[in-house]
């Protein structure tokens, strides 16, 4: 039986990425800090072939026995947390992926990064491409996300190119679903907690910024595809299909029901004003694209949140 390591498996995605790779008969290995994770959301683990390893990844990595893959999914990944944790959010970047990829290589272990759309900052160039080197401000307060993945990005291509490890750099865009924190100020999960609790639903700026949403599940294959195959270069995967944030709320108040307000707030500092992935090469390489519509996507995320909630 194939054995995998996901770091930051007690998050939003990694807890799906655990689940899809024991469905397909892959013993894994959890890790987390629980800095921003939750156990809960790996509760429903218990009884199938997956541990649980509190550890913080910017500490050395040890795992004893054979290891055929390494998913390296730990770090703050909303604004609120980075800007909350910002030493930590450029250590998990640095060192944490450095120990990951020194586990990986000790054990002959593919390698697979959790990258992010965030690597090209506010874009020139729209929609965002692969070969598309980015518009980043290093020494804004979004830089310590931005730049810890862009650096993470080059030591794995350095372990790759060096070492001859075999790596993938999957570059994540927005993405939702259910066990997102209520509270990780991120679009769908204020939006749906201020509708249902009847609050004034809050935009930053005029909400002309636009975002693309792929649900958790087609994420998770496009990730779970790439580690398999035999692409060492980053790949977007995310739903090209881009909608403007106060739309995105308007829809999601139009879904709950509720009689909340939109209003408008100040727009954070560095915000990218727009994110669509060009998914060609996924395409190309992964035979993958997003299945789940968005309306199909938001009411099973409303599900969770409603059940969160208590409302």
């Amino acid at each position: 039986m194939a054995r995998a390591l996901v770091t930051g498996a007690a998050g939003f995605i990694g807890s799906h990425l655990c689940e899809a790779l024991l469905d397909r008969g892959i013993s894994v290995v959890g890790m987390d800090n629980l800095v921003t994770g939750d156990v809960a959301n790996i509760e429903q683990l218990t009884g199938r072939d997956f541990v649980f390893v509190k550890h913080n990844v910017t500490n050395y990595v040890a795992l004893e026995g054979e290891l055929d893959y390494v998913f390296h999914f730990a770090s703050p990944a909303s604004p609120i947390d980075y800007l909350k944790l910002p030493i930590q959010t450029l250590k998990v970047g640095s060192l944490g992926t450095h120990n990951c990829l020194g586990l990986a290589k000790a054990k002959g272990a593919r390698f697979l990064l959790a990258s992010t759309s965030e690597v090209y900052g506010d874009p020139l160039v729209h929609p965002q491409r692969e070969d598309y080197w980015g518009n980043v401000n290093p020494v804004g307060p979004r830089g310590v996300y931005d730049e810890a993945k862009r650096f993470a990005e080059a030591m794995v291509m350095a372990y790759h190119r060096f070492h001859g490890i075999r790596t993938r750099i999957v570059r994540i865009f927005n993405t939702y679903g259910p066990r997102m924190r209520v509270d990780d100020g991120r679009a769908i999960p204020a939006f749906m907690s201020q509708a249902l609790k009847g609050e004034d639903v809050t935009v930053f700026g005029d909400g002309s910024q636009t975002r693309s949403l792929c649900y958790v599940s087609d994420l998770v294959e496009g990730v779970i595809r790439l580690m398999m195959s035999d692409e060492t270069e980053p790949v977007n995967v995310g739903n090209p299909a881009e909608m403007t944030i106060r739309a995105l709320a308007e829809k999601v108040v139009a879904l709950t029901g509720s009689a909340s307000r939109i209003v408008e707030r100040p727009l954070p500092v560095d915000d990218p004003r727009v994110r669509q992935p060009d998914i060609a090469r996924a395409r190309e390489v992964l035979s993958w694209e997003p299945k789940v519509p968005l309306d199909e996507g938001l009411a099973r995320t409303l599900v969770y949140f409603r059940r969160k909630l208590g409302v």
